[in-house]
C-alpha cells in the first residue's frame, strides 16, 4: 500500500489528516516537524508528502528544497493559510506539485492527492513500445522539447498525448522546473480564466485573496493546455495574446505580468474542421500548431497491445499482490484483434478489472469485460450480471468493503457501485 508522510506541528490537524487519508486507502507516517520528517525519509519510503508551510525549526520552503535533495521527484502536496499564500507559490518554484488552500472538505483533499499522486505516476511512466512509429514519433519529440517551441498533440482519447507532453517536458531545459496541467474540458467556462491567469483580491464577490494562475505558476517551465479544442472563443482571443505577448492580465489586474512559460497542447478534435464551423480560431491554431504531432489509435500499434497488457497486469498484480504471470492464447487473441476505442487508457482499465477477477495466475478471456461494437459489456461467456457482480465483490474484498477505493480502482463512480449494490440486492457495508 502506498504510504503518504504528513508534516505538521499541529498535533489536531495531523491526527485529522490522518484519519482522511486512511479513508482515501493509503496508510500514514506522522512527522511533527520538518526535521523530524527528514530522518523519517531517511529511514522509510514514501509515495507521497503532504506538509504545512508554517513550522518550527524550518519552514516547509527550506523543508521542501531539502526533500527534493533526498528524494527527488517525490510528489508533494502543500499546505497553506492565506496568509502563507506567497510561500506557497514559492514552494511550487521549488517543487512542490501542487498547494491546497484553509479550510478544505474531505473531498477537496481528495481531489488533491489522487490528482498530485496520478499526475506523478503518469511523469514516471516510460512511453513503452515496439512500433517504429512511435519510436520515431518519441525521436521527434525528443528533438522539439530542445526548443521553446510550442507543441499541438493530436490524438484520440486514452493515446499518451498528456505522457508525450510530460516526456517532452523532462527531455527538456525546463525540466527542472514545474510541469503543470490543465484540463480546459474538465473546468467550468466561468472559472477557466481566473484558474489559469489568477485574479486580484476584490476583483468580483468571493475574492477574498489574490489567486495566482496556473500560467504563473508555471512560470520558467511548462503549461499544458490539455483538450484545448474545449475552450471558449473569449479565452481563446486571451491565450493568443498570452502567447503574442509571453504575459497574462489576472482577472481585477492594473498592469500585465510577464510570464516566461512553454506552452503545450492536446485536442481529440479535428481543429481544422472546427475552425471552419466557427467553433476555433484559426490565428490561434497556427500559433499552437507551430510544431504538431499526430498520435496514432492502439489498434494501429497492434504490437503494442501484448508489451502494455503485460506491463498493467504485472503492475495491477504488484498492487493486488496477486501473482499473475501472463495471458492464455485465448485471451492474446482477444486483446489482439479488439479495436480499442478507448485506446491504452481502455486497455489498461480492462486488464485492471482482468487482475481483480482472475481465478489463476494466468488472464483468460472469461477474466475480460469488453465492450463490443454495439456498445454493450461481454464477456467470454457466463452472465453478464453475474460477472458484473463478482468483479464489483471482489473489488470490495480486495478494499475490505472500502466503497471509494473500489470505485476508483474499477474506473467508476461511488453512486455506480451503490446502485450496482443495491440492484443486486447486496449491501457490503463501507470501511
Amino acid at each position: 500500500m502506498n504510504t503518504i508522510l504528513i508534516v505538521d506541528d499541529d498535533a489536531q490537524l495531523r491526527a485529522a489528516l490522518k484519519e482522511a487519508i486512511v479513508r482515501i486507502g493509503y496508510s500514514v507516517l506522522l512527522a511533527e516537524d520538518p526535521v523530524d520528517a527528514l530522518k523519517k525519509l531517511e529511514d522509510t519510503s514514501v509515495s507521497m508528502i503532504v506538509t504545512d508551510m508554517k513550522m518550527p525549526r524550518m519552514d516547509g520552503v527550506a523543508f521542501i528544497k531539502e526533500a527534493r535533495k533526498r528524494v527527488g521527484s517525490l510528489p508533494i502536496l502543500v499546505i497553506t493559510g492565506f496568509a502563507t499564500i506567497e510561500n506557497a507559490v514559492n514552494a511550487m518554484k521549488e517543487g512542490a506539485c501542487d498547494y491546497l488552500m484553509k479550510p478544505f472538505s474531505f473531498d477537496e483533499l481528495t481531489k488533491a492527492i489522487e490528482s498530485v499522486m496520478s499526475s506523478s505516476s503518469q511523469a514516471r511512466d516510460e512511453v513503452l513500445t515496439k512500433s517504429e512509429n512511435m519510436k520515431n514519433l518519441l525521436q521527434l519529440s525528443h528533438s522539439v522539447s530542445l526548443s521553446d517551441m510550442t507543441v499541438l498533440i493530436l490524438g484520440e482519447s486514452g493515446t499518451g498525448k498528456e505522457l508525450f507532453a510530460r516526456f517532452i517536458h523532462n527531455t527538456s531545459r525546463r525540466s527542472k522546473k514545474q510541469f503543470i496541467a490543465v484540463n480546459c474540458a474538465a473546468i467550468p467556462e466561468n472559472l477557466l480564466e481566473s484558474e489559469l491567469f489568477g485574479y486580484e483580491k476584490g476583483a468580483f464577490t468571493g475574492a477574498l485573496e489574490k489567486k495566482i494562475g496556473k500560467f504563473e505558476l508555471a512560470h520558467g517551465g511548462t503549461i499544458l493546455l490539455d483538450e484545448i479544442g474545449e475552450m471558449s472563443a473569449i479565452l481563446q482571443a486571451k491565450l493568443l495574446r498570452v502567447l503574442q505577448e509571453r504575459e497574462i492580465d489576472r482577472v481585477g489586474g492594473k498592469q500585465p505580468v510577464p510570464v516566461d512559460v512553454r506552452v503545450l497542447a492536446t485536442t481529440n478534435r479535428d481543429l481544422k474542421k472546427e475552425i471552419h464551423e466557427g467553433r476555433f480560431r484559426e490565428d490561434l491554431y497556427y500559433r499552437l500548431s507551430a510544431f504538431p504531432i499526430q498520435l496514432p489509435p492502439l489498434r494501429e500499434r497492434i504490437e503494442d497491445i501484448m508489451l502494455l497488457s503485460e506491463h498493467f497486469a504485472k503492475k495491477y498484480g504488484v498492487q493486488l499482490d496477486k501473482p499473475i504471470t501472463g495471458f492464455t492464447e485465448d485471451a492474446v487473441e482477444l486483446l489482439t484483434t479488439s479495436q480499442w476505442k478507448g485506446n491504452i487508457r481502455e486497455l489498461e482499465n480492462v486488464i485492471h478489472r482482468a487482475v481483480i477477477i482472475a481465478r489463476t495466475d494466468l488472464i483468460d478471456t472469461d477474466d475480460f469485460m469488453l465492450e463490443s461494437p454495439s456498445g454493450q459489456s461481454c464477456q467470454g461467456n457466463g452472465s453478464l450480471k453475474i460477472m458484473e457482480m463478482d468483479l464489483i465483490h471482489k473489488t470490495l474484498e480486495e478494499t475490505n468493503g472500502n466503497k471509494t477505493k473500489a470505485a476508483k480502482m474499477l474506473g467508476v463512480s461511488v453512486r455506480t457501485i451503490r446502485n450496482k449494490l443495491h440492484e443486486y440486492g447486496k449491501n457490503i457495508p463501507a470501511v
